[in-house]
């Protein structure tokens, strides 16, 4: 594993949205949500904020600072519904989370970063409920920083397209269910277990 599950930086500042993606993934207070790849915490404490006192939200990443870095804010904000899980997703059963147990899976700029993609798609399947959702977000194109003039994302030969991202899903046992808007740089899919396929 090469320890680049992180996201962006620049998933707060106009490129992916945190807060607009949480919108329209049908979080609601009480649910479990598992992010995948959770980087600096965008998402994760974005969906904290919906989930409320009642739901869990579980922050899986490689990198042991930036974990550290969620549980510090989480506290700071006295956020309870948030934990902090160390995991390669590249490893069989990675999330330490029993099957069946999440609402939402999110994995969110983290395919173009794993060399081996498939285990990551079939781990979110093994604990995804059959009336949950795997909603999946990476990069369209690169995108230039307009302070610096520099390339931000990844390199074009590592970029996953909608394409390979949905055959990768199909692959795990999952199923499109819809796209939707995700960032001017960035596409969002969502998919739902496929009816046969195993738990």
């Amino acid at each position: 594993m090469s320890g680049m599950q992180t996201q962006s930086p620049f998933d707060t500042v106009g490129f992916a949205h945190p807060r607009s993606n949480v919108n329209v993934l049908g979080i609601e207070g009480g649910m479990k949500v598992a992010d995948f790849g959770s980087g600096s915490g965008a998402h994760t404490l974005a969906i904290a904020e919906r989930l409320g006192p009642t739901g869990k939200v579980y922050a899986i990443e490689v990198q042991r600072d930036l974990l550290r870095r969620i549980s510090n804010e989480a506290k700071q904000r006295r956020m309870q519904n948030v934990e902090v899980i160390w995991a390669d997703l590249e490893e069989p059963r990675a999330s330490k989370l029993a099957g069946n147990s999440m609402d939402v899976v999110l994995i969110s700029n983290l395919l173009f970063q794993v060399p081996d993609k498939a285990p990551v798609l079939r781990e979110a399947r093994r604990i995804i409920r059959q009336t949950g959702h795997v909603a999946i977000i990476d990069w369209s194109d690169p995108a230039l920083s307009r302070s610096e003039g520099s390339r931000i994302g990844p390199r074009k030969e590592d970029i996953v397209s909608k394409e390979m991202a949905t055959t990768l899903a199909e692959g795990a046992g999952l199923e499109l269910a819809r796209e939707f808007p995700a960032g001017r740089h960035h596409w969002g899919l969502i998919f739902r277990p496929a009816a046969s396929s195993p738990l």
